[in-house]
């Protein structure tokens, strides 16, 4: 019998993720982590390409992280597993597929700018996964911070409660240190100190030092009951006390506990450290994950093989899931090594030593050679390595328990978003959303003996990035690449051109529109009648057609039993099929609301079949009558300029169907808020630079669909 460790262990364990908007240094966050544990000997460096997460050569090359990495470290006795992930916007999928396995996160903010664009994506998508944080003020040595701005920046813009723990010593090129609030002594680093000296609150701060105290004590008494107790009778609140309440809110989300310091010069990682373990939850301390108890059928066959259309339809079942798993949870698994097996895979990578699938264990152990059933596709297959990973080092294991996010080796089928469980015990967990790509480009080899190679290595990116999907135009017959943005794409194509050698065309990047209704139709009906001998198909449906803000929504309005609650589910099915393409220019179809009002059926020739086959023939006919109308995609452009520089950004804005939200003047530069069309930001940051001499940057982030003009119509 396999001896199980008890669940002990995990209370000791921290799974989590560093969040931030680009370059607010969170990399440089993560490096001052694994030095402060002694996990690594030099301290890396951005600028030198020399960190451990970004090791990518294209995250060398950049300057920026392009792909999620998990490293491990340990700290007082606590194993802290933790992912560096992207904070450009192109890859916040990355940082969906990561979200969806942590238990909590470390936001890092620059004490400069405060809250930027991808920080308050990241902190929404934090929300959607009800993952608790930490907040993290950085480069508190730079000219212009400010703690006190960065928390307002904070409060106002993503509504948390925030609880300051920290005073700083010192601003800018002075800062030195902080005050620890709660046990009021000082924390010191000295320049080109490793560790910090532990003093006595300096003279000078004390009165500020105790009135902020006093502050953090009323607003947490506020929140917590057995806080609110003892304040109530002591007029104080102890440090013991005071820790205690701040893990409770942090663990609740009605509280955010903020710290500060300047990662670049090692001062305030410690105490984060101890701010991680204090405040941020053990896989203990997470509700047991939902799943529903799916796949028997999938898993029964996959003993023996799976089956082509399996493979094909991988994406189709674990969407399904997704989706079912809104409505129902069959099976709760809690953290447990001794309970069944269930895994989930947030990440598929090739490596020189072959195929890594990173999972994060929910419950129960596996160990090398163990068999494992995979939901994608109903595959059983066996564990051949399971490694701990150290971003792109790895250190052979010999099993893997509740709690732990470890690489394995061996697995041929599983995707990102597909779950690993024992085979006796079939669970599929929710995978995580994916994104509808907003940008493609037409890609081909320069010879024509790669085309296959090249086919290959498009596969093989999808199979790594859900995000990335390919296709083939239909009228042109050329192979389509779609991603998040133009460098998303970037990365993927010189992905291509560095592992394998292939030299690549690629064509200028266009847009994915969508479609939707803009004035639907009633009484749109069809019949399908098919007889070719044997049994034949029948099936008669009515719909009404609708706009709606967003989405698809699917309801049935059939009375006396004249569609059967099963057919009801095939012409909803169909439906479905149908928003793959709509009539202005086959874009996908969004923002519709269908109504099965009538039907009838056959005695013999009625199936699901049939009638999946009318819903999908039904909506395309009534989308045909509809009025229509076509979406592009609109994103939030963030441009900061020199002051002299404005009156130029603006114009050239206005000149791309720009429409200007907001403009402040934030430390001798102009940030300019604006709503642009994405097919007008090609080409702007060398625009930008060219009207700025350089000082010019820009972020975007997607806000959605917005009508497109006449001139956008033709297909």
């Amino acid at each position: 019998m396999r001896n199980n460790p008890d669940r002990r262990h995990l209370s000791v364990v921290r799974n989590l993720g560093i969040l931030a908007h680009v370059d607010a240094g969170k990399t440089t966050v993560t490096e001052r982590i694994l030095y402060a544990t002694g996990t690594t000997h030099k301290r890396g460096e951005v600028h030198d390409g020399t960190t451990v997460t970004d090791f990518d050569p294209q995250e060398r090359d950049r300057g920026i992280t392009i792909f999620a990495a998990a490293v491990s470290c340990d700290w007082n006795g606590h194993r802290v597993n933790l992912i560096d992930t992207p904070g450009h916007v192109d890859f916040a999928d990355e940082v969906e597929r990561a979200l969806r396995v942590l238990d909590g996160a470390v936001a890092v903010f620059d004490a400069v700018a405060g809250v930027e664009p991808q920080s308050e994506s990241v902190w929404r998508q934090a929300d959607r996964h009800g993952v608790p944080r930490i907040a993290f003020v950085n480069k508190m040595d730079r000219a212009g911070a400010d703690l006190d701005t960065a928390v307002a920046s904070l409060r106002a813009r993503l509504h948390p409660v925030p609880l300051v723990v920290h005073l700083p010593i010192g601003a800018e090129d002075t800062f030195t240190g902080v005050v620890d609030l709660l046990r009021l002594r000082a924390l010191t680093w000295g320049d080109g100190s490793d560790t910090a000296v532990e003093g006595d609150v300096p003279e000078a701060l004390r009165e500020e030092a105790l009135r902020r105290r006093r502050l953090l004590e009323e607003t947490v008494a506020e929140r917590h009951p057995a806080a609110l107790e003892e304040f109530c009778d002591r007029e104080t609140l102890s440090a013991k006390t005071l820790t205690a309440a701040l893990r409770d809110l942090t663990r609740t989300g009605d509280g955010v506990v903020v710290l500060c310091g300047s990662a670049y010069r090692n001062r305030g990682i410690e105490p984060l450290l101890d701010a991680v373990v204090d405040y941020l939850p053990s896989p203990l301390d997470m509700p047991a994950v939902c799943g529903i108890r799916d796949g028997v059928d999938g898993m029964r066959r996959g003993r023996s093989q799976a089956t082509v259309d399996d493979m094909h339809h991988a994406a189709d079942r674990m969407h399904h899931a997704a989706d079912r798993m809104r409505h129902t949870a069959d099976e709760r698994r809690p953290a447990d090594p001794a309970a069944p097996f269930a895994a989930l895979a947030f990440k598929v990578g090739a490596t020189p030593t072959g195929r890594l699938t990173y999972l994060r264990v929910y419950s129960g152990t596996i160990e090398k050679g163990d068999p494992v059933w995979e939901s994608g596709t109903g595959r059983v297959e066996r564990i051949g390595r399971i490694l701990r990973v150290q971003a792109d080092r790895h250190a052979q294991v010999d099993r893997a328990v509740a709690g732990d996010i470890v690489a394995v080796v061996g697995l041929k089928s599983a995707r990102p978003g597909s779950t690993l469980c024992a085979p006796g015990d079939p669970l599929v967990l929710e995978p995580p959303g994916v994104a509808d790509p907003v940008v493609s480009v037409a890609v081909e080899a320069c010879r024509s003996t790669d085309t296959d190679r090249l086919a290959s290595a498009l596969a093989r990116l999808a199979e790594e990035d859900p995000s990335l999907v390919v296709r083939t135009d239909p009228e042109t017959g050329q192979t389509v690449l779609s991603g998040m943005g133009e460098l998303h794409l970037e990365v993927a194509v010189e992905k291509i051109r560095r592992n394998l050698g292939l030299d690549v065309n690629v064509g200028r990047p266009r847009v994915t529109y969508r479609e939707t209704v803009g004035r639907g139709v009633s009484g749109v009906v069809y019949r399908h009648v098919k007889q070719d001998g044997g049994a034949g198909q029948f099936a008669h449906v009515v719909l009404d057609v609708e706009a709606l803000e967003d989405g698809f929504e699917f309801r049935s309005a059939v009375v006396g039993g004249r569609v059967p609650q099963e057919y009801v589910r095939a012409v909803e099915a169909g439906c479905r099929d149908a928003l793959a393409e709509g009539p202005l220019g086959g874009h996908p179809v969004t923002g519709l609301r269908v109504t099965l009002t009538d039907g009838a059926t056959h005695v013999k020739d009625s199936s699901d079949t049939a009638f999946r086959t009318a819903g999908r023939f039904a909506l395309r006919e009534a989308l045909r009558a509809c009025a229509m109308v076509l979406l592009e995609p609109v994103v939030e452009v963030t441009v900061t300029v020199p002051e002299d520089a404005v009156g130029g950004v603006l114009g050239d804005l206005a000149a791309r169907r720009g429409r200007v939200t907001d403009s402040v003047v934030r430390g001798g530069s102009a940030v300019v808020t604006a709503t642009v069309p994405l097919a007008e930001l090609f080409g702007y940051a060398t625009r930008l630079r060219s009207r700025t001499q350089g000082r010019g940057i820009f972020t975007a982030r997607p806000t959605g669909y917005a009508p497109a003009p006449a001139a956008a119509m033709t297909p």
